[in-house]
């Protein structure tokens, strides 16, 4: 289901980002997508930072909570895909995405997946992906964080099949896992925090963030 949004603008760029804000926030206790960061919610950071990158189209999949959530993102041009299965774990949220992208009139030629519970990733980091994927001809840019590679990660189109095949609670990594040889990684240290418990939110407030975005 898609919802109703901004007439978008079909541009030339063939690099569309899919964030992924389907999950219910068990651990958190209240939806993480809404809660406050840098002035707006979770979600609507990260919305812009995608917005803000060279990427195009900016596609954001819903699922728990999506009515409560859908607001914060109602005004920006973005395409938002209801995933009815997101009870179901994150492949389902991928799948929904990969599907709207395969419908779209334009040729999609890679796609960067990325979470809104990663309050450090920057449109400058989605950039680096893409400019990565150009020079490095190699068709999985990924972060490399805390001795393993995650998302935020470049996917050509040649893995959409694999993505849309992932099985229940499986996320993108494991796309990554099993195609090593296919990928390219670049230094993101700020990656390795994620936001999904109450004491997780506590401590990025404490940090102090004025310098944090060089990354």
């Amino acid at each position: 289901m898609v919802f109703n949004t901004e007439q978008i603008d079909n541009q030339k760029s063939t690099i569309a980002i899919m964030i992924l804000a389907a999950g219910a926030s068990t651990r958190m206790g209240t939806p993480k997508q809404l809660l406050l960061y840098q002035g707006r919610s979770f979600l609507q950071y990260i919305t812009e930072m995608a917005i803000a990158s060279v990427c195009q189209p900016v596609v954001v999949v819903l699922g728990a909570n999506a009515e409560q959530i859908h607001p914060q993102i109602n005004q920006l041009p973005v395409r938002v895909v209801k995933n009815l299965d997101w009870a179901c774990g994150m492949s389902t949220s991928i799948k929904s995405g990969i599907e709207l992208l395969n419908n779209l009139p334009q040729q999609i030629e890679a796609v960067v997946l990325t979470l809104c519970d990663q309050p450090f990733v920057s449109h400058q980091i989605i950039n680096q992906l893409v400019d990565a994927y150009y020079s490095a001809k190699k068709p999985i840019i990924a972060c490399e964080y805390a001795n393993t590679l995650g998302v935020p990660a470049l996917f050509s189109q040649r893995f959409f099949s694999e993505l849309a095949a992932l099985k229940e609670t499986s996320g993108a990594k494991k796309v990554i896992n099993n195609n090593l040889n296919e990928v390219f990684s670049i230094p993101f240290p700020l990656g390795d925090i994620d936001i999904d418990t109450p004491k997780d939110y506590e401590q990025l407030l404490s940090r102090n963030v004025g310098a944090i975005h060089e990354y």
